[in-house]
């Protein structure tokens, strides 16, 4: 594992300027395009609308996450918003409380 991108303060500036041209790129790909045809947010599996899905780095770049295609998941901007850059763990739980909280 390459450990020259994480420091004690996360990724350095051109390791994530570097992993977000990446995503760009891979956003105008037929793959990205096959991802959002559903219109599905990957999050809470609401339909919005391909034109309202937004790219989500699952393990966040400020977090050492890639953007490679098993890191990038469409989501809805409420989702997105929400998530910010919490690990994959730290949503669940997040989503779990909000199901507590309606069916409590």
């Amino acid at each position: 594992m390459r450990d020259d991108y994480l420091a004690i303060g996360g990724p350095d500036e051109d390791f994530i300027r570097a992993e977000r041209n990446k995503a760009r790129a891979l956003r105008k790909t037929r793959w990205w395009q096959q991802k959002t045809s559903s219109g599905t947010c990957y999050y809470c599996d609401k339909k919005v609308g391909f034109k309202n899905l937004t790219m989500d780095h699952i393990i966040p770049l400020s977090r050492g996450g890639r953007s490679t295609k098993d890191n990038l998941v469409p989501c809805c901007k409420q989702c997105n918003t929400r998530k910010k850059n919490a690990l994959p763990v730290e949503w669940e739980e997040y989503m779990s409380g909000l199901e507590t909280k309606k069916t409590g």
